[in-house]
């Protein structure tokens, strides 16, 4: 059984710095062009492994040179690649990525071979993880399917939809994780609870993250730290916290971690190069065992 298994995407990162962002219309001119491994999947999948944990990914890639980088990613994360489907004659996905000079950004995603990823096997594991980057059916089966087995599901509703989630989707998910404009665009944290979520945590950038369930309300404060590019701290966020709860860890150390390691994502540009270590996220934190669990 593995600790962690994402459903998701797999990108290849096309990234511009600028100084400011262009308003519609305009162009700006650009300083630096960087292209770096990405996807949310693919970003989360690889968080959760370093910060501990052992991480299935499933998702598609095209057959083609951004393909084989992505299974290279996976390959050097040591995450079991068996469950990436390598779709033909469609190109792997790509994000166009625009970072201005505060560390900000604008995403525009092709899904390319993400958008043809069918009802993929889910291997066992303690913790499922998907976002919305591939097609809503495979995700709801994904996450249905994990709830059936016992495990724990999580959420990241990233690109959110610009209404109302599947109810049934949001019946199958323990942990949903969207951020403070995400939330709002799904109708705000109390209609996702009473849609049937167990627990909503927001996620706030500088702020820190806000959780809420039925039972309990709280708010965790960020890091100061200095900001680069704030591309991949969601995803550092969302796959440390899977991690975590893989781990054992009880909601609060989870969520204090995760926040930690989105913190420290934002200190380095690009999205899989800013993703942080076990070891530098609990300096931060304070230090705590490395995860053991019986087989």
């Amino acid at each position: 059984m593995f600790d962690v298994c994402v459903v998701g995407s797999a990108n290849l990162d096309l990234v511009a710095t600028t100084d400011r962002l262009p308003r519609p219309g305009e162009t700006v001119l650009g300083a630096e062009f960087r292209q770096h491994p990405g996807g949310k999947g693919l970003n989360q999948a690889v968080a959760a492994a370093r910060s501990g944990a052992t991480v299935a990914f499933v998702g598609a890639i095209g057959a083609d040179d951004a393909g084989t980088t992505l299974r290279a990613v996976l390959d050097a994360e040591s995450i079991d690649a068996t469950g990436v489907t390598v779709i033909e004659d469609v190109p792997t996905g790509r994000a166009l990525i625009t970072v201005d000079r505060d560390g900000e950004n604008v995403i525009v995603v092709a899904p390319g071979a993400n958008g043809a990823l069918a009802n993929a096997h889910v291997p066992a594991a303690r913790v499922v993880l998907a976002q919305l980057e591939i097609p809503a059916a495979a995700v709801l089966a994904a996450l249905r399917g994990a709830r059936n087995a016992g495990a724990t599901t999580i959420l990241n509703p990233a690109p959110a939809p610009g209404g109302e989630l599947d109810a049934a989707l949001l019946e199958v998910v323990d942990v949903l994780v969207p951020n403070e404009h995400e939330v709002e665009l799904l109708g705000g944290v109390t209609r996702l609870l009473d849609a049937g979520v167990r627990t909503v945590i927001v996620t706030r950038g500088a702020d820190g993250a806000e959780v809420r369930s039925a039972a309990q309300q709280w708010t965790q404060s960020s890091l100061e730290v200095d900001v680069v590019d704030t591309t991949g701290a969601g995803d550092a966020f969302c796959g440390s916290l899977a991690a975590r709860l893989a781990a054992g860890d009880d909601l609060r150390m989870a969520v204090e971690w995760a926040v930690a390691a989105g913190a420290l994502a934002a200190t380095v540009a690009g999205a899989v190069p800013s993703l942080p270590w076990s070891e530098a996220i609990a300096a931060r934190v304070g230090s705590r065992a490395s995860p053991e669990h019986p087989q």
